[in-house]
């Protein structure tokens, strides 16, 4: 298996990058809401002689839902943006230059990958679309 298989062009990476930081805005935003609807519904009851006392109900499934689903929400647009990282360092190995490579690795091992997708997404250059210089036949050898 080569790294010509896994080809993605920057635009690719940007829309997927962006696609998990939607999806991770999303589940967080669900999360909110669902400790809203906990709080409003009387789902939960903070203070008293229990510290935090959870009453079931029907106020109770539906924040259980709604903290599913934004938990399935984050969990997708994590993976999406490991993927886009990846991507984005397979596209990067293809340059000549390892600057930005070296970079995105570093940084994303090192647990600041979203400072490094940001800067890619905003500055970075794409392998997939490299000049490769091709001798140019003479007229005269073509006859």
């Amino acid at each position: 298996m080569s790294i010509e298989m896994f080809r993605m062009s920057k635009k690719n990476v940007t829309r997927l990058f962006v696609g998990a930081l939607v999806a991770v805005g999303v589940g967080v935003v669900l999360g909110f809401i669902a400790l809203w609807a906990a709080w409003a519904s009387d789902a939960i009851d903070v203070g008293g002689s229990d510290v935090v006392d959870v009453n079931g109900g029907s106020g109770a499934w539906t924040v259980l839902g709604l903290v599913v689903v934004g938990s399935l929400a984050i969990l997708g647009g994590t993976v999406a943006a490991v993927v886009s990282w990846i991507a984005a360092l397979l596209n990067t190995w293809q340059l000549e230059d390892k600057t930005w490579f070296v970079s995105l690795l570093a940084l994303g091992l090192l647990g600041f990958g979203i400072l490094a997708m940001i800067a890619y997404v905003v500055a970075g250059p794409d392998g997939t679309k490299q000049i490769v210089a091709r001798p140019s036949i003479p007229e005269a050898a073509r006859t």
